[in-house]
This record gives structure tokens, C-alpha cells and sequence, in this order.
């Protein structure tokens, strides 16, 4: 199955309850006026858009509607695509690995599948023929460790890691030497998603990048967040929470596959202009893939 496909499987719940809304107000209107337009902004925000994004699109969609003298459904459709489109796409969402090694440091909370995720990603990188090395420096949580394990040997993957509780930054540094010895292409770091108090995981992850800037000062460095998709707009305010500690370069959304509440991706794309780069569309290994906005919004309407 191509990604086209799985991704519009993966996102058929959404789709289902997006298409169902917009087709809605589209049915029930003679004429494209201001209050289709209204109704449309109502049926955004319902579909988890968040309201300050819904409302940009629309004002948008308002104009083009105007310019391009719209006046059918498939009109207003392909608008409102163009639209979703324009918000996705602006921001870069190309994944920097351009040096080798390149480093992939993987934040959020607990619970939004981070390990599944980096397992994922690394295999996703295996496949375009690259070297993974990864660090489990999530040495807090119970059975990190042994999780990212099981995903290293699905993904055949080397895997650098210490017992439980031991200190993720030296963790990192051992991973770093590896990496180099064996000629890695990448360097996949799982980092700590709660801990007991919200400074000592800024402190943490402030100590793992400075390790990686010292040890890798030349290296590409991509920060990617992984949220849980459906957490819908709970997943903005995550976000917000961890831009506070970590310079995160992008996104990776998990179980898009299980909620309605896919349409709650234009809005942390538009919020906190910031771009997904991986998603999840479903349970296999072979289910994480590169961000592509043409195709997302093709599967959505």
C-alpha cells in the first residue's frame, strides 16, 4: 500500500467526520454568501481546527471568494483545500540530515508512543539506507529502556544504553562514540517525557543538548516532538509547554489513525508555526511517514 492510501485509511475517521461537516454547509446553501462562510468557520472549529485558525482560513477563503468570483460547492472545496494547504506549507517541513552523522533528539510527554515513534522513525531510515545508532536516554521511566530495545531489534538498529535511573546525558555521550565508531549516518536520542518536576526535565534536556553540541558541534540537529493526535487541541498546549525548554524544529504526529481529530494538524501547524515532519497512521513498523501536505489534505478532503 502506498503512503497516499495508508494515509487516507489512517486518516478515514477524520475524513469521515471533516467531509461530513463541510458537506453539510455546502448542501444546505443556493449561493456561495457570508453566511456559508460563517457556517464554514463554525464547521472548522468543530472539527478541531482550533478558532483562531479557523477564522484565518475563512477570512482568507472570503477574499478568494471575491477574487475568483466562486460560486459552486466544488468551488469553495478546492478554495478551502488551497487554503489548508497554504497554512501547512508555511513552514519548512523538509528534515534537515544533512550531515553525517545528524542527530534526532525526540521529546514529549509520557504515553503519545515516543519509543514506538522513534522505532518507526529509525526503521523509516533504514530503508533509505541509513546507519541508526540509538540512545535510550529515557532512564526514568520503568521499562523504557527494554521497550526501545524491542523496537532496536525489530529496526536492526544498534542501541546504546545504561540501567534504569542512570543519568541521560552520559548516555547520550556513550551514543555519540558509538555513533562515530561505527561510521553512523543518524543518532536517534529517547529522552525523559514527565518527571517530577518540570525543571529538572528542562535541566535534563538543556544537559543532553549541550553533550550533543560539544561532542557533535558540526552535526545537523533536528528536535522533534511527538504528539498524540488524539489529544486534539490539548496537543497546541503541549507544544507551547515544551517550546519553554527546547528548541524543537518539528513534529511527529502518532494515532492519526484512531481519531477524528486529525483536523487539529493545521492548527498546531498554524499556532505554533511549527511543521509536522513524521506521521503515524497506524500500528505496523512500516506505518510512520515523511509529512507531505499535498497528499494530507487530499486524504482529508
Amino acid at each position: 500500500m502506498g503512503f497516499f492510501d495508508k494515509l487516507k485509511q489512517g486518516l478515514s475517521k477524520t475524513k469521515t467526520s471533516f467531509e461530513e461537516k463541510i458537506n453539510n454547509v455546502l448542501s444546505n446553501f443556493r449561493k456561495v454568501d457570508e453566511e456559508l462562510l460563517e457556517e464554514l468557520e463554525e464547521a472548522l472549529i468543530m472539527s478541531d481546527v482550533g478558532v483562531n485558525t479557523s477564522s484565518q482560513i475563512v477570512d482568507k477563503l472570503r477574499d478568494r471568494v471575491k477574487k475568483q468570483n466562486i460560486e459552486d460547492e466544488e468551488g469553495v472545496k478546492q478554495a478551502l483545500r488551497e487554503e489548508i494547504k497554504e497554512v501547512l506549507d508555511s513552514v519548512d517541513n523538509g528534515l534537515n540530515l544533512t550531515t553525517t552523522p545528524s542527530v534526532i533528539l525526540v521529546v514529549g510527554v509520557n504515553g503519545v508512543g515516543k519509543t514506538t515513534s522513534i522505532g518507526k522513525i529509525a526503521n523509516r531510515l533504514k530503508k533509505d539506507g541509513k546507519k541508526v545508532v540509538l540512545a535510550a536516554a529515557d532512564t526514568f521511566r520503568a521499562a523504557a529502556v527494554e521497550q526501545l530495545e524491542i523496537w532496536a531489534e525489530r529496526a536492526n538498529c544498534d542501541i546504546v544504553k545504561r540501567r534504569e535511573g542512570s543519568d541521560p546525558a552520559s548516555v547520550v555521550y556513550d551514543a555519540i562514540k558509538v555513533t562515530k565508531e561505527t561510521n553512523a549516518d543518524v543518532l536517534i536520542c529517547d529522552t525523559a517525557g514527565r518527571l517530577h518536576n518540570k525543571k529538572y526535565l528542562m535541566d535534563e534536556l538543556i544537559k543532553i543538548k549541550k553533550v550533543v553540541d560539544k561532542e557533535l558541534p558540526d552535526a545537523s540537529k533536528e528536535v522533534l516532538m511527538v504528539l498524540d493526535a488524539t489529544t486534539g487541541q490539548n496537543a497546541i498546549e503541549q507544544v507551547k509547554a515544551f517550546k519553554e525548554t527546547v528548541d524543537i524544529t518539528g513534529l511527529v504526529l502518532t494515532k492519526l489513525d484512531g481519531t477524528a481529530k486529525g483536523g487539529v494538524v493545521i492548527g498546531i501547524v498554524s499556532e505554533n508555526k511549527m511543521p509536522v515532519k513524521f506521521i503515524g497512521v497506524g500500528e505496523q513498523i512500516d506505518d510512520m511517514e515523511i509529512f507531505n501536505s499535498d497528499d494530507f489534505v487530499k486524504a482529508l478532503i
